[in-house]
């Protein structure tokens, strides 16, 4: 997978077209992953003991990983991403248009 924890992101495709947030969590069995304020749902909730929260409740839900690009921190475009081998043998992900080191 080339989004990783703590990437940011660019949404191209869905209701959130066009929003910018960081990789919370990354499911890559699923091909999914959770962004921070992208894709919210609402979850009617019902009482169950005294700590849980009651109503109607919103909380992000995942996305699939073919909607988002992952945003370069030196060009600052969406940027498909590309591997490269270091000398010392250390294999980094890196920005396709700036050849940027992104790891």
């Amino acid at each position: 997978m080339n989004i990783r924890k703590n990437d940011t992101v660019l949404v191209i495709a869905g209701k959130d077209r066009g929003k910018k947030g960081k990789v919370r969590f990354v499911f890559p069995r699923k091909k999914r992953i959770i962004v921070e304020g992208v894709n919210f749902i609402k979850r009617h909730k019902r009482p169950t003991g005294q700590a849980r929260q009651a109503g109607i409740i919103e909380r992000e839900e995942s996305i699939d990983i073919s909607n988002v690009m992952l945003l370069c921190e030196k060009c600052h475009n969406p940027a498909r991403v590309g591997y490269k081998t270091l000398e010392d043998g250390k294999r980094v992900r890196c920005c396709k248009s700036c050849q940027e080191v992104i790891d």
